[in-house]
């Protein structure tokens, strides 16, 4: 399955990996080895705790290879000039200007207007040209959305 992911979200991906594989490793191997110079590792908290540590830390770098295996970049930019993954969206929704980016779902962060190519607004600017008007099914109703430029 590929996956589609923006250059930035490529880049926090593979720093994260980085870290992981770097600092955080080295981390947990000096405190599994501090735990063990302690003796008893049978009723050893800290051992443990290390030691679930250095459980959830493979899984996750295990897992960041796999999205990184599977992904593919994209850039933003289509040929006919819609909104695409990547993009950043200008719309004017109830009298006021807004700017929306689209990126992949492990990239979203709508406090920051970082809203995922999956989602119910994200997937109603997918493909829309500039001057489009959408609408979105929200709990209170309907919200409509006119798109004033496209990044």
């Amino acid at each position: 399955m590929t996956r589609l992911i923006t250059k930035e979200g490529l880049k926090k991906l593979q720093d994260e990996l980085d870290e992981r594989r770097g600092t955080i490793r080295q981390g947990i191997a000096a405190a599994i080895k501090e735990a063990k110079e302690q003796g008893d590792l049978s009723e050893n908290a800290e051992y443990s705790e290390a030691k679930n540590q250095q459980n959830e830390n493979e899984s996750r770098i295990a897992e960041l290879e796999m999205i990184l295996k599977e992904s593919r970049v994209v850039d933003g930019t289509t040929t006919d000039g819609s909104v695409g993954l990547g993009s950043a969206v200008e719309v004017e929704f109830s009298g006021r200007n807004m700017s929306f980016h689209i990126v992949s779902s492990n990239e979203a962060d709508p406090t920051r207007f970082r809203i995922s190519n999956e989602s119910p607004l994200g997937r109603a600017f997918m493909g829309k040209q500039k001057g489009d008007e959408v609408e979105v099914t929200i709990p209170s109703g309907v919200a409509k959305y006119k798109i004033l430029d496209i990044k």
